[in-house]
């Protein structure tokens, strides 16, 4: 029977799991797998798994319950095994790596960060404050100048605004990093100038979210800083 694996925790976890139902339709009991010193949380793992808002919402709930209750190795989304003697053999392969893991991830939590700035309030900055780009900005305006000059336009408005975005998330890094224990850093998307997780000590969890606070603002108009957290510790099992 294939088994879908939620995390990894230590004998001494209560594994409190009354009241919750895994991933599937909603009536799959959750159940430990034991091996020597390692539990692994699974559920009967439905036929199909996709990313639908009810098991997202379950594979969340299981995972915050875990936490909430002790240290725990949460898994991604759909991780699947496919049985109870798969489930076993990982733990006891790797028995002295997930322990270890959890007694480093003990007292710890993630914290979600995200850099988000108004395109519109990036742009006007820069056609404000460069002049050359203020210059092709009134050469190009109701489609006047040269297809050179539209090309350059664009050129230096998205290097001006990348340019400026590294530096806004270059303050917020050096405002939280003294809070953090770790770090996990993503790309730089269209969406965000910023993308990163923190593992904190959860005695330093205010400290950390004030400094968010206090760093935010620090920065200029239509910039926001987005802190989700404490959250269990997904970027750093």
């Amino acid at each position: 029977m294939a088994l879908y694996v939620y995390a990894i925790t230590g004998a001494s976890h209560p594994l409190r799991l009354d009241g919750l139902t895994g991933v599937g339709d909603g009536r799959t009991p959750l159940r430990p797998v034991r091996e020597g010193e390692l539990r692994a949380v699974v559920s009967e793992a439905p036929e199909e798994i996709g990313l639908t808002r009810p098991d997202l919402e379950a594979h969340r709930t299981v995972q915050e319950r875990l936490w909430d209750d002790g240290t725990t190795l949460p898994l991604g989304f759909g991780f699947v095994a496919q049985d109870e003697d798969a489930v076993r053999a990982v733990l006891a392969e790797s028995a002295e790596q997930f322990a270890a893991r959890l007694d480093e991830l003990a007292g710890r939590a993630e914290f979600s960060v995200k850099g988000i700035q108004e395109e519109e309030t990036a742009l006007r900055e820069v056609v404000d404050e460069v002049e050359e780009v203020r210059r092709l900005n009134e050469v190009t305006r109701d489609g006047g100048g040269t297809y050179d000059d539209r090309l350059e336009l664009g050129r230096l408005l998205l290097g001006e605004v990348q340019a400026r975005q590294v530096g806004l998330a270059e303050a917020v890094l050096a405002a939280l990093r003294p809070h953090a224990r770790a770090e996990r850093l993503s790309e730089p998307s269209q969406e965000y100038f910023l993308s990163a997780s923190f593992l904190v000590d959860r005695e330093r969890a205010e400290d950390f979210v004030r400094a968010a606070e206090e760093a935010a603002g620090d920065l200029s108009d239509g910039v926001e800083i987005r802190v989700r957290g404490p959250l269990p510790p997904y970027s750093f099992v």
